[in-house]
């Protein structure tokens, strides 16, 4: 099966050259969506030869779902531009579904373990309100999942063109799981690790964001 991975990214110059090396050797397409990024990292990412495109300036939700239409690979992998997930955990994702065994496979940084999940105050809050919010999908769908907001998956391209994608913001994490187990696809959770950000700062605020996450929580999930 062809895999297309693709990167969305916002400012990350520092980084998206490491995370496309790291994924050259496990991709058959390498798509960077830039959040027209001021620091050059479009100009970086061609250099490295993905093709890049420029995404509508909504947020990342909005570069994924561009990311799916550009792709021509069967097998889609997202993985984040900043470095945090790991390029070699790519063939744990995407095995499952060219066995046959899954139709979206999500990587766990509970099961893996993570370097940035905890510190200070702000990361406790998220962790509390990503703990709800999976909890809520297992008891509706009666899974087991460890983790519904880990931005590292692989799906079957034709599944995620019928999952009706909606969301503009990081909440598409959410919504391609529950829409994935709401369909009756079969999910599949593996381990894979998180490593700490090294440049920048996450672009999720909870101040500005919490609200979207309830209100697509409970909008996809009743």
């Amino acid at each position: 099966m062809k895999v297309s991975v693709i990167i969305p990214a916002k400012e990350e110059a520092k980084t998206i050259a490491d995370v496309i090396e790291g994924c050259r050797g496990h991709a058959d397409e390498l798509l960077v969506i830039d959040g027209h990024s001021r620091d050059g990292t479009a100009e970086v990412a061609r250099r490295c030869g993905a093709e890049v495109h420029l995404d509508a300036g909504k947020g990342k939700g909005a570069a994924l779902r561009q990311g799916i239409a550009l792709a021509t690979g069967e097998v889609l992998v997202f993985i984040d531009a900043e470095g945090s997930h790991d390029p070699d955990d790519i063939p744990r994702l995407v095995m499952p579904i060219v066995e046959g065994r899954a139709e979206h496979v999500q990587g766990s940084r509970i099961m893996g373990g993570s370097d940035e999940l905890h510190g200070d105050v702000s990361k406790f809050l998220r962790n509390i309100g990503s703990d709800i919010i999976t909890c809520g999908i297992n008891l509706r769908f009666g899974a087991a999942l460890t983790d519904s907001q880990n931005g590292f998956r692989a799906i079957l391209r034709e599944v995620a063109l019928t999952l009706d994608l909606r969301e503009d913001l990081t909440t598409i994490e959410q919504e391609l799981i529950i829409k994935t187990l709401r369909a009756g696809y079969r999910l599949l959770e593996v381990p894979t690790h998180e490593y700490r950000r090294l440049y920048g700062h996450s672009k999720i605020s909870l101040r500005r964001h919490s609200w979207r996450y309830v209100y697509s929580w409970l909008r996809y999930l009743l």
